[in-house]
């Protein structure tokens, strides 16, 4: 492992959604809730029905899954005493949209003007997970290497199968929604950090964005720290799963860097990654998660979603066992594949009472619970069941 990624550090943006306990709808009271909570770990978003909140920097994954924790048990807290509560998901299924509001902030109020339809209806929330990569050009290099491996991160993320009341047929329809911004999807591939900055300035020239944080790229060498940025995760109802996707993640980019290090050629793909099968890809993981087929970031071929996903922490091991991260990430996967998604879960709610509601109260309830304290007791179990996963 080379310096740069040993000790990485991970961090995660991780957005809520807003709802009243009483009618389960989505509801624009953030800033009320903002009011409760220290601004330097909680902000607003474009809508005034979300609220983000922002880890510290952390080595270890169990401290991440402490701070993921230990902000949202803040969150809950204030949205108690305010008859709200906290949804973390892709979408939530009750919407109103003419009730919704833009968060009062010039830019967000620019962005209004100029996208329309698309900020009104940005009614969603993601995961973004930070890798410390402190080489802006070795940021730049490794953000186009990852892209084959980004729609199984993705597939575990899953967890917007309803929009504005209704069954859309997808595990991921935040995906769907995101993609129709311009700048949202994979990126090119570029030489350099002066490169890739050039083309930023070209776009804010064009007018059609009006700045850096406006590029939503599936993942993206940070504007403001020294990070390699994951944006095409949905939000995650368990902790358990952003530790597990930021794990992942952390093993991709470390990997990546060791193969750019030793100037080889890519660890698993060909050194030039077609963004076209990558947004093929992409769709195919927002469509079905983990309960149909992904495709194959080596292959190219469709396989079962636990076959894909399987491999590919198999194929991480070296840099897992490297970070200490083996036992509880294999677990971690281990518990994803066999539980299915949060989709899944979802809809078999939805089956059982009839009733959106009751998708609302599944997605409160695994909001507010705990990070999952049995997988940690299970680790020791995590390779064998993740072996049985990948064949």
């Amino acid at each position: 492992m080379t310096d740069l990624a040993r000790g990485m550090a991970v961090g995660v943006e991780e957005e809520f959604h807003v709802v009243d306990l009483g009618t389960r709808q989505l509801v624009p009271r953030a800033g009320l809730l903002l009011q409760q909570l220290p601004p330097d770990r909680f902000t607003q978003e474009l809508h005034r029905s979300v609220v983000e909140a922002n880890t510290r920097p952390c080595t270890s994954l169990e401290d991440l899954s402490r701070e993921l924790t230990g902000l949202r048990a803040d969150a809950v807290a204030a949205a108690d005493g305010l008859g709200l509560g906290i949804v973390a998901a892709g979408t939530v299924p009750l919407v109103d949209p003419e009730t919704m509001k833009i968060s009062p902030d010039p830019r967000y109020e620019q962005m209004l003007a100029d996208y329309q339809a698309l900020a009104r209806e940005q009614l969603i929330c993601g995961t973004q997970v930070h890798a410390e990569v402190r080489d802006r050009d070795l940021a730049v290099a490794v953000t186009h290497r990852l892209a084959p491996w980004l729609p199984p991160l993705l597939a575990l993320s899953c967890s917007s199968p309803y929009w504005m009341g209704a069954d859309t047929g997808y595990a991921s329809f935040r995906s769907m929604v995101w993609q129709r911004w311009p700048t949202a999807g994979p990126a090119a591939r570029f030489e350099s950090a002066e490169e890739y900055d050039a083309m930023v300035d070209e776009l804010i020239r064009s007018g059609v964005i009006s700045d850096p944080g406006m590029l939503y790229f599936d993942v993206r060498p940070s504007a403001h720290v020294p990070t390699v940025e994951l944006r095409v995760c949905d939000a995650c109802p368990r902790v358990d799963d952003i530790v597990l996707i930021a794990g992942l993640f952390r093993a991709l980019v470390s990997r990546e860097l060791d193969a750019l290090a030793a100037g080889g050629p890519r660890s698993a793909a060909e050194e030039s990654v077609r963004t076209e099968l990558v947004r093929a890809a992409s769709w195919r993981a927002a469509r079905s998660g983990l309960d149909g087929e992904l495709v194959d970031p080596v292959e190219g071929v469709p396989r079962p979603a636990r076959t894909v996903v399987g491999r590919m922490v198999e194929g991480l091991r070296p840099q897992l066992e490297e970070s200490g991260d083996w036992a509880l990430v294999s677990s971690l996967a281990s518990r994803a594949l066999a539980d299915g998604g949060s989709a899944a879960r979802q809809r078999e709610a939805f089956r059982r009472g009839g009733r959106l509601t009751d998708v609302v109260d599944l997605l409160l309830a695994e909001t507010r619970s705990p990070a999952g304290t049995r997988t940690l007791a299970d680790t020791r179990y995590g390779d064998r069941r993740l072996a049985a996963a990948g064949r």
